[in-house]
Order: C-alpha cells, then sequence, then structure tokens
C-alpha cells in the first residue's frame, strides 16, 4: 500500500487533517458589511447567527458563475469569505464594483491567513480565539480559518496527538473521489450553478433579491440546464487526462475536468450531457489512450 492511499484511507475513516491555505481569503468589515452582501450574493446572510457559515456564489448578472465561495459570519460587521485558490484577487474586484456609498471595506488577507480541515473528529480542537471553527462540508469534521501561523502550531498539536497530516496530492484525490469541484477547473465562468449541483447549499431561492438570480430561479421553477457535471469512476484502462473527450456511442457528450493523481485508483469529473444518466458506461478518449468509466452522481 502506497503512502497516498494510506493517507487517502485516513481522510475517508479519520482522524485526519490537511493544510488548506492555499485557499483565497478576503475580510468584509465595516457597519455595512452583512447589508452589501446580502443584496448580491446568492446565500441569505440575514439568517445567520454570529459563528455560523454558508456556502455562497456571486453571479454574473446574466446567472452564470463569478465566483463561489463561503461565508463565516463572525458578527454582522465583520464577515470571512473563503474561495478557492487562486480565486481571492477576482473576488475582491467583483465585490468592488458593487461596492457604491457602502461603508465596507474588503481586504484580501490571503497571504496571512490560511485553513486546516480536520475530519473524523468528535469535537473542535483548541486553537486561538483569533480563529473560527466551521463544520466542514464533506464528512464528520471542522474547517478552522485564521491567521496562518496560529494554524501553523494547531497543526503540530494535531501531529502531536496522533492525528494523521495528509499532503495535497491526498485531499485532491479526496475531493475527486467525492465530488467536490474546485474553480476555475470544474467550474468556471461558463457554469450555471445547477450545471454543478452548487445551487443546493449555495443558494436561497427565499432571500429576495440578488445579482444573477432571474436565470437561477427560472431554472429552478420551470427549465432545465443541458449538462450536469459527474463523477466518473474508471472500470478499465488508464487514468485519463484533463480535457479528454467522454464519449457515449459514437457521440461526443462531454469532457473531463479533474483526474485523481496517480497512485490511487483512477476517477475523474467532467461534464456529461443530460440524457447520460447515472449508471451509464462511458469511454474517456484523449490522445494517451483511452478508458472506460461509469458515470456516477456527483454527490456520494
Amino acid at each position: 500500500m502506497t503512502d497516498l492511499v494510506r493517507e487517502l484511507d485516513a481522510l475517508r475513516s479519520g482522524p485526519a487533517f490537511v493544510d488548506r491555505s492555499d485557499r483565497g481569503f478576503v475580510r468584509v468589515t465595516g457597519p455595512d458589511a452583512q447589508s452589501f452582501l446580502q443584496v448580491i450574493v446568492s446565500a441569505d446572510l440575514d439568517a445567520l447567527a454570529d459563528g455560523d457559515a454558508v456556502a455562497s456564489l456571486l453571479l454574473h448578472p446574466q446567472g452564470k458563475l463569478d465566483v463561489a465561495f463561503r461565508v463565516v459570519k463572525v458578527q454582522a460587521d465583520d464577515l470571512w469569505l473563503d474561495t478557492d485558490p487562486g480565486m481571492a484577487p477576482q473576488l475582491v474586484a467583483s465585490l468592488e464594483r458593487f461596492k457604491i456609498r457602502v461603508d465596507a471595506t474588503i481586504e484580501d488577507r490571503s497571504a496571512s491567513w490560511g485553513m486546516l480541515t480536520v475530519l473524523g473528529v468528535d469535537a473542535a480542537p483548541d486553537r486561538d480565539d483569533s480563529c473560527r471553527v466551521v463544520p466542514s462540508a464533506i464528512r464528520a469534521g471542522v474547517d478552522v480559518v485564521g491567521p496562518a501561523d496560529v494554524l501553523g502550531a494547531l497543526a503540530e498539536r494535531l501531529s502531536a496527538d496522533g492525528v494523521t497530516r495528509v499532503g495535497p496530492a491526498t485531499w485532491e484525490a479526496f475531493r475527486v473521489e467525492r465530488g467536490i469541484p474546485v474553480q476555475p477547473f470544474d467550474i468556471d465562468d461558463a457554469t450555471i450553478p445547477q450545471e454543478a449541483e452548487l445551487e443546493l447549499d449555495a443558494v436561497s431561492f427565499t432571500k429576495g433579491c440578488f445579482v444573477g438570480q432571474e436565470l437561477v430561479c427560472r431554472i429552478d421553477s420551470r427549465g432545465h440546464v443541458n449538462r450536469f457535471l459527474r463523477r466518473l469512476a474508471v472500470v478499465d484502462g488508464d487514468a485519463p487526462a484533463v480535457g479528454a473527450e467522454i464519449v457515449a456511442g459514437d457521440k461526443v457528450v462531454g469532457a473531463v475536468t479533474s483526474v485523481t493523481p496517480a497512485g490511487v485508483p483512477p476517477r475523474a469529473l467532467g461534464y456529461v450531457r443530460r440524457e447520460i444518466e447515472p449508471g451509464a458506461t462511458v469511454e474517456l478518449r484523449s490522445a494517451a489512450g483511452s478508458a472506460h468509466a461509469q458515470v456516477e452522481p456527483l454527490r456520494p
């Protein structure tokens, strides 16, 4: 058994943790911080108590994705946003475009903040008060967000307590296995939220207006999308390359967007046409060769 497989088993069953400080971190503060975000983002922030967190989206006016992120409400005048690696500058720039006559400060803190994901634990780990702990969206466990130096000390304590530390390659294998899309690889500015099931966690259909609401609500009430992001379990052949064609019969029905690293059973994420339902077998075809995979729902 390779180290990668052992670490992956630890993430599945715990306890284990991973340093995800490559994510982007943005802080929005000021008297209008919550009211400013409430009218433009897809989640209902008014429903949050202090310390709560919720997935959210900033959409383009046409309803397609700008940036996906999570909001941690420290209090109404202090909200922490975390987003996929490299996406913080875009999130800051997009929020700034909407900040007209608003008493709020938007700050990119990616250089000094970080996050540990701790899975398979029964209670939140001891940490400095400068951090915030919120439930993990993946399985039993938590995400600890805060200053990078504080998280470094926490990581040392977790390791000393016997919690397995896993590396970024293991996390990548785990997130593909679990069907967790990452921007800009699996979701981007061409993505409609329902194509990647983003609306299930990140959209409130009762909060009132937000940017891009019309398309999202129209699809929810009386429409459909033409493609879905799915998990792909390779049943024969080698791991596909990102960008490999997904073929059903003699028709190209989609493309691969993410692949597990070498050393674990090959799995992938990719978009397929809506008529390709879970349980179908497809071919993954690229210049390097081909493989066959079973289409699975995005969420296990």
